[in-house]
């Protein structure tokens, strides 16, 4: 409230007036040691720019232990609720004087230091790490070629341990960070060598991040100005141009006619063919899948093999029986397919290829792919590839399939058949019906549809040959593959997956073992460090919830249902990830509410 008042009014006073400045010096220097904090902040929010604050608090930061812990370490390292505007308030008053631009590159390098460490990626919030990211980009910003060149060597060694840290981490938006700010400091400390590039979607935030690192100026509020002021300020701003240029422009060269005749090619008198009705010749697909399987091995006719793989998954679901006879053998293809021609939607084309066949075969093709995600020289991409067409195969494998056409609406409505050519009996028949219903009180309308026959749920008997096999090895490291080490967004695919599974297997027989191996795994990992990880576990617990009945829930799992619960709260408490919080308190409203009926049955 005081300094809603009094900071507009100082920042006036003070603009002009060095006598006013120095009172105001005086004034924030004699603020006792425990209010410093609040009255320090307060002036950082309310000042409309750096240079307003520079004026406010002098070197206020030098002078002051307790201020210089606040600008410098609270602020920026130990809170991130503040806004941008603030951000480049204070490191813009930390660039203004010379005396304090000493601070300002140290801020800096803690900046860089909290940025590079992994252990910070790991354990703090996606919003403290977009913060940080700021603030670094804005002290980039700031910096002079004199002062970069004296700390080239650790901006480089920083930069190369942060985007690391950032490129291990299964967060896109922590991966897009650390290429952001490793693309800025490369762009600073190499302006005329090679800098680094990496491929990424630009979105808001990273434009965002982008803008800070051109500096601004040091005051961010512009008064209004009249129109007529703004029209001449704009006119003063322009760059003038000389009459020597404005001569120039005018008399712009043109090209004479027998020049530009001679650099004509005798071979435009040529009067072109007409190709508007040609048509381009397809190449005919094959309509057997053993021809498909030698297409895809064999052949090194390109237009052949485009062919083939578009028009494979059609193949596959038209011909059963004939897919069940090398289904294996055309999974192992399938998984291994490299693009050979650039083939829009080849990654579309070869995953729905490979659903067609799981769920045609689901059993023997299952046990080939759980097997495979464990299996030696395979990539991670591969690997989540399989366990992506197993969440994909398991959706379409649980949802209910129509059995011949629906019929049509109007065969399913009685009507009264009236005789052709009357139009008196049409408009008789509706006065009739607009009379019925302006006369009839309903209380209820039933469906007018005929519900869509049920079918059986197709994942029920296989549920378990999804599952079991993808839980039984994850904690056995091979040679190329660690789940439980550095491969921990594969980890992560692999813990949302189960989520999924076990959703999609509520109402079999399966179940109840299914979740009682989920719990397991999941209290296993409960306490891993990366927060994809811990996400993708409260994402099992829900689904556990929502699968399991409640009744086998407190007849089986009693005692690690009390734990979970437990852990749960823990998570909601201490958790530095937002939706892992979320999560945990999702999941406790639904043992509340599992509870709740439970109390409501009658014994």
């Amino acid at each position: 409230e005081i300094l809603g008042v009094l900071v507009p009014r100082l920042t006036e006073l003070t603009k002009s007036d060095c006598i006013w400045q120095r009172i105001c010096w005086r004034l924030v220097e004699c603020v006792p040691e425990r209010w410093m904090e609040p009255v320090v902040l307060g002036f950082v929010q309310r000042a409309p720019g750096a240079d307003a604050l520079s004026r406010l608090l002098g070197n206020l930061v030098v002078k002051n232990k307790k201020a210089q812990f606040v600008v410098t370490q609270k602020v920026l390292l130990l809170q991130y609720g503040h806004t941008t505007a603030v951000l480049q308030n204070l490191l813009g008053y930390l660039s203004l004087d010379s005396l304090r631009r000493a601070l300002l590159l140290r801020v800096l390098q803690e900046l860089l230091e909290t940025w590079g460490s992994s252990s910070a990626v790991k354990h703090s919030p996606p919003e403290q790490q977009l913060y940080i990211s700021k603030a670094i980009l804005i002290c980039l910003s700031h910096l002079k070629e004199p002062e970069i060149e004296s700390c080239r060597q650790e901006l480089l060694t920083s930069m190369l341990e942060g985007v690391k840290c950032h490129l291990d981490s299964s967060l896109p938006q922590l991966r897009r960070l650390g290429m952001v700010v490793a693309e800025s400091i490369s762009s600073r400390i190499n302006t005329e060598g090679p800098v680094l590039k990496f491929e990424y979607e630009e979105d808001d935030e990273t434009r965002e991040l982008k803008s800070l690192l051109v500096p601004t100026p040091p005051l961010c509020v512009v008064p209004n100005l009249p129109d007529d002021d703004r029209s001449e300020k704009a006119g003063a701003a322009l760059p003038s141009v000389p009459e020597n240029n404005k001569k120039s422009q005018a008399a712009a060269p043109v090209m004479p006619d027998e020049e530009s005749d001679t650099e004509l090619d005798s071979d435009d008198d040529l009067v072109p063919y007409d190709m508007s009705e040609d048509k381009e010749l397809k190449m005919k697909a094959p309509v057997y899948i053993r021809d498909c399987i030698e297409v895809l091995t064999g052949s090194e006719d390109v237009d052949k093999w485009e062919a083939t793989v578009k028009a494979l998954e059609s193949l596959i679901r038209r011909n059963p029986a004939a897919t069940r006879e090398v289904s294996v053998e055309l999974a192992k293809i399938l998984l291994h397919l490299e693009e050979k021609t650039c083939i829009e939607g080849f990654v579309e084309l070869r995953q729905r290829a490979q659903v067609a066949v799981l769920t045609t075969d689901p059993i023997p093709v299952s046990k080939y792919l759980t097997s495979q995600f464990y299996s030696l020289n395979y990539s991670l991409r591969q690997r989540m590839d399989i366990l992506d067409i197993l969440v994909l195969a398991a959706q379409e494998l649980s949802c209910p399939k129509l059995h011949g056409k629906p019929e049509d609406s109007d065969t399913q409505k009685p009507r009264i058949q009236l005789l052709p050519g009357s139009d008196s009996s049409k408009d008789w028949r509706r006065i009739v019906d607009e009379r019925i219903k302006s006369k009839t009180r309903r209380f209820a309308t039933g469906q007018c549809l005929v519900e869509p026959a049920s079918s059986p749920n197709q994942f029920s008997p296989v549920a378990g040959h999804f599952f079991f096999p993808l839980i039984h090895h994850f904690d056995r490291p091979l040679t190329t593959f660690d789940l439980l080490g550095e491969d921990q967004l594969v980890l992560g695919r692999l813990v949302h997956t189960l989520a999924v599974l076990m959703y999609l297997a509520a109402n079999t027989v399966a179940v109840t073992a299914m979740g009682k191996a989920l719990l397991e795994f999941v209290w296993t990992l409960r306490f891993h460090v990366d927060s994809y990880v811990r996400q993708g576990l409260l994402s099992c617990i829900s689904s556990l919830l929502l699968s399991v009945p409640a009744e086998l829930l407190l007849a089986d799992m009693t005692e690690e249902l009390l734990e979970t619960q437990s852990w749960l709260g823990d998570v909601v408490e201490k958790d530095p990830d937002g939706d892992c919080r979320r999560l945990a308190l999702q999941n406790l409203l639904l043992m509340e509410n599992l509870k709740k009926k439970l109390e409501a049955v009658p014994s």
